[in-house]
């Protein structure tokens, strides 16, 4: 499908969502999305997720959160960390994170760009969405196979089923269903 299609579908989509109220079991129910949150580890995965969050943050006039977290490791006797690695991963995380929206992007979407340290991806973005009121979280997902999954866990699964709003989960445009 061409660009400028998915642009088209994207547009229409979010258009119909914006101006359209739902009926939930009898009930109408206006949909209003103030504040939207995208956690980022900096992937093609996540990138896609920040697009999709983008053009939902304006069509809602939505404020843009988009949060990393530093997974702080707990180090052994075989293998100690050193407090600079972690200095030097924060300014990391911190100048990829800047990188992400251009200072126009910032300002149209009143941004807040957040770097979280914590034990857990998990436990850090649902504190984060609780904390800060968000209306919906936008994950990108890897979609790794059955047995990675069951080896690995999936963090976007465990936030789909506890977080406190509703999760858009968005897989990277390559592995994305496209019809004939």
């Amino acid at each position: 499908m061409a660009p400028h299609s998915q642009r088209l579908i994207l547009f229409f989509t979010i258009w119909t969502f914006k101006h359209s109220l739902l009926l939930i079991q009898g009930q109408v129910m206006h949909i209003e999305l103030r504040n939207i949150c995208v956690p980022v580890d900096f992937s093609d995965t996540s990138a896609a997720a920040l697009n999709y969050a983008k053009a939902l943050a304006e069509a809602f006039q939505a404020q843009l959160h988009l949060l990393h977290v530093l997974v702080n490791w707990i180090p052994d006797n075989d293998f100690p960390i050193s407090p600079q690695f972690y200095s030097d991963l924060e300014k990391s995380a911190r100048l990829q994170l800047d990188k992400l929206l251009t200072a126009q992007e910032r300002d149209k979407f009143k941004a807040r760009l957040e770097l979280v340290n914590g034990m857990s991806e998990f436990v850090e973005i649902i504190r984060y969405a609780r904390e800060k009121n968000i209306d919906l979280l936008v994950l990108g997902t890897h979609g790794r196979g059955p047995i990675a999954h069951m080896l690995l866990g999936s963090v976007a699964e465990k936030i789909v089923r506890k977080a406190p709003c509703p999760v858009l989960t968005v897989r990277h445009p390559e592995h994305e269903f496209v019809m004939p």
